[in-house]
């Protein structure tokens, strides 16, 4: 699903007769054009990206500055997102009782395993990550997820984990979402991933490998409140010749203990 559609589905569920400020949405479009992979974007390609021409970008960009929600470099001539949105950022609820929680065992796990860890929830058929660390001596810089990224639910151990524990009806808005190959080994047919996740939810796991980036796997395991609700998905991620190097997950041990441990110290919600 693209992300026209996406919002065309979240615009359905607002009241009906309020009318979308154009503008505010075009900002918003703004915002959303910069990418961890692509911090800084010149005004041509901010115009490009968001459909729209120099002059009504340049405006938008500089009400953003303004706000200190943008940043503009007058010697490279590009913009940024500013300090402002981090502040904005800190009163996100999404996540963040199990953020706080889990901190410190996600520096446990990185620690212990030399692997980057990631904690991801459930939002509208994706995996947020809220929170990652890296191992002080990493044997692979995995930046590709950063804090704040959507991902879909076809790759990775820990998005892969959530898709297994959604219900029905999530699991079927999950699955009519986009659903990228970014390696060879990615799964993009839904009913092949709807089995897949029967498998991972009676297995208790998921070690995938090289569906994101050949040479890397990825273990997830998930986070089930003191209600037995699913709060979430612990996973770490590196080289497979240190996660799993005979096909089976090494640190998997340490990664459910670590999930029961946080489990433990959540409340229902």
């Amino acid at each position: 699903m693209s992300t026209a559609d996406t919002k065309q589905d979240r615009a359905a569920r607002l009241p009906p007769g309020v009318p979308i400020v154009r503008a505010l949405d075009r900002a918003i479009a703004l915002l959303r054009a910069f990418r961890p992979e692509q911090p800084r974007l010149g005004l041509s390609e901010l115009s490009r990206q968001v459909g729209l021409d120099k002059g009504t970008a340049r405006r938008l960009l500089q009400t953003l500055q303004l706000n200190d929600l943008v940043e503009h470099d007058e010697r490279t001539q590009t913009y940024a997102l500013a300090v402002g949105l981090i502040e904005l950022g800190s009163a996100v609820t999404a996540g963040r009782e199990l953020r706080d929680i889990a901190g410190p065992y996600l520096t446990e796990i990185a620690e212990k395993t030399g692997a980057t860890s990631f904690l991801w929830v459930h939002i509208s058929g994706r995996a947020l990550c809220v929170d990652r660390v890296r191992a002080s001596l990493p044997h692979v810089d995995a930046t590709w997820f950063a804090v704040g990224a959507q991902a879909p639910l076809n790759c990775g151990g820990g998005p892969r984990v959530i898709l297994a524990h959604l219900d029905e009806a999530q699991r079927r808005q999950a699955l009519a979402l986009e659903l990228p190959k970014r390696a060879p080994a990615s799964q993009t047919d839904p009913e092949l991933l709807w089995r897949e996740a029967e498998r991972i939810r009676a297995q208790g796991w998921e070690l995938a490998a090289d569906d994101f980036f050949i040479g890397l796997t990825g273990v997830g395991v998930p986070i089930f409140d003191r209600a037995g609700v699913l709060a979430g998905a612990l996973s770490i991620s590196s080289l497979t010749s240190i996660v799993a190097p005979d096909g089976h997950p090494v640190h998997l041990e340490a990664l459910c203990d670590a999930a029961k441990r946080i489990g433990a110290r959540l409340l229902p919600a």
